[in-house]
This record gives structure tokens, sequence and C-alpha cells, in this order.
């Protein structure tokens, strides 16, 4: 592991997340909704990454948050996010399922509740790493 992977994962969950606005701004509602997910989960998989080495082979963003809130030593603040926040990482989660196994379509305001809760995921779990 490298710093220069870790990044380009990092960077690569930063432009999903950009993708996702941009097909909101398109009226691609389902691909924005998926691209929210996707952000989240690689953005999550870099951190993971950057403390193991070793990049997670889960997609469920609430397992992801389970590891990362062992690997960082804070369960409290995790569980409280976790928490505080469940129906929207279940929402993301379905948002990935969805747009792979079943006929499902997001409207404007879901896809940019997901999208605007990615970069609050996203920014909570970077909050989070001076704490580690």
């Amino acid at each position: 592991m490298s710093y220069s992977e870790v990044s380009l994962l990092r960077d690569r969950a930063l432009r999903m997340l950009r993708s996702g606005k941009r097909s909101l701004l398109e009226g691609d509602y389902d691909v924005a909704a998926f691209m929210a997910d996707q952000s989240v989960q690689l953005y999550l998989k870099s951190v993971i990454f950057e403390l193991t080495g070793e990049v997670p082979r889960v997609h469920a963003v609430r397992q992801l948050m389970n590891i990362l809130k062992d690997l960082m030593g804070n369960p409290n603040i995790f569980d409280e996010f976790v928490r505080e926040n469940r129906s929207l990482l279940i929402r993301l989660e379905e948002a990935y399922i969805s747009s792979r196994y079943m006929p499902r379509n997001y409207d404007r305001e879901e896809a940019e509740e997901l999208l605007n809760f990615a970069e609050k995921v996203i920014e909570f779990v970077e909050s989070t790493k001076g704490q580690a």
C-alpha cells in the first residue's frame, strides 16, 4: 500500500460524487443515486486501505462503517452517526442494489438527498480521521 494508491481511490470517490451531481443536473436520477452510494463505498474503502493496507470486499456502507469504527478506536461517535442516519445509510445501500437488480426509479429529491448525504458521510469520516 502506498500513499499514491490511497490517494487514487480517494480521488476516484470524489470524482464519482461529482459525476453523481452532474447526473442530477442532467435529470439522470437513477445514476445520481447510484453514484452517491459508489462514492461513499469507495471513500470508506480508501480510508480502510490507508489504515490496514487492504481493500475490503464488502459493499454495504453500514458494514464499512463498522469496520472503520473498529479500526479508528472511537466507537461511540460512529455508533451515534449510524444511529442518527440509519435510514439514509439503508437508502444508500438500496441505491446500489436497485441499480443492479430491481426496476426502481428515483426522483430528483431522492437523488439530491442521497448525494447530499454522501457528502455528509465523507465529511464525517474525514473529521474522525484525526481522532484515530
